[in-house]
């Protein structure tokens, strides 16, 4: 139970929740509110204290999205209320008296309570603004080249699904009127393929080298200034007119640019330390007794011995 709640300290499953979940925390004490029924049976009911308990057990980044969502609470209460009324006869078979039964009980609470306290610690230990602002600053001046990025482009085009030469003589149809001064988002709306960004005239927005398909990226970024189209481009989609919008050429990202990212990696390094600590301290004077761990092992090695035989064995 000790090696597991000190894995639990440690655990880099819950730094994105540090990042950014706890600024939207939901613990029991949210609301002091009476709860509210959300079922009732003859005997008892489940409310609405009872659903955010059972939602502690989720990552925090999903309770919020979980629990406004009335399908899902819908859910929710139906199997809380089904496994209240199965514990209930349960408790009526004096089930709880089973050592093994109790043992779990006691594992089960262990873990609510750990899990509220390693909650409670986070939100404890998370840095001010200005504090986690101040950390991100400073590693982004300690290695910049961490924020180097290579040249991108932005560019639209129109794609004319197909291989074959009607598909081909279209894209130089369309090709020919755009060099006389067509409209090229009205023509990519109206005869684009591609309709992730047909409706917006055939969009692309900026990308990086190697983003799109070999045929596609050349073109693209040997066109020279904006404004510029390539001839009809073959790539396993088809035929593509590209026009050149803008370009950027390789550069350092500004601080600006990769403040939040480096906010939440402030938050989660300092929720992570902290965490550390703790696992530390809590090691100190716990005796891991090898002997007494192989001999249990050693109980059920017996009743599966090919699942414990090692993997060079004959």
């Amino acid at each position: 139970m000790i090696r597991s709640s000190l894995s639990a300290l440690s655990a880099t499953r819950s730094l994105k929740v540090a990042a950014g979940g706890l600024l939207c925390f939901v613990s029991i004490a949210v609301t002091a509110a009476e709860p509210v029924p959300l079922v009732q049976g003859p005997q008892f009911a489940v409310t609405t204290d009872d659903v955010r308990a059972d939602a502690l057990r989720m990552p925090q980044e999903m309770r919020s999205i979980v629990l406004a969502r009335p399908q899902t609470v819908t859910q929710l209460v139906s199997n809380l209320y089904a496994r209240r009324a199965m514990a209930q006869q349960a408790d009526a078979e004096a089930l709880d008296k089973d050592p093994t039964v109790a043992a779990a009980l006691k594992i089960a609470r262990d873990k609510v309570l750990s899990d509220a306290w390693i909650e409670k610690q986070d939100k404890r230990n998370t840095p001010k603004p200005d504090v986690a602002e101040a950390w991100a600053q400073t590693a982004y001046k300690a290695k910049p080249e961490r924020f180097k990025v290579g040249p991108e482009v932005h560019a639209r085009h129109i794609l004319i699904a197909g291989t074959d030469a009607d598909a081909k003589a279209q894209a130089e149809k369309i090709l020919a009127d755009l060099k006389r001064g067509a409209d090229f988002a009205k023509l990519a709306k109206e005869f684009s393929a591609d309709k992730s960004n047909a409706e917006k005239g055939g969009d692309l927005g900026f990308f990086a080298q190697g983003r799109m398909v070999p045929e596609f990226d050349a073109v693209a970024f040997g066109l020279a200034k904006p404004g510029d189209l390539s001839g009809v481009v073959q790539t396993k989609f088809g035929y593509h007119i590209i026009q050149l919008q803008d370009k950027k050429e390789a550069r350092v990202r500004s601080f600006d640019e990769v403040k939040d990212e480096l906010v939440k990696d402030a938050v989660a390094t300092i929720v992570q330390d902290a965490r550390v600590a703790y696992a530390q301290k809590m090691q100190e004077g716990v005796d891991i007794r090898a002997e007494a761990i192989a001999n249990f092992a050693s109980q059920y090695a017996k009743e599966n011995p090919k699942q414990t035989q090692p993997a060079n064995a004959k």
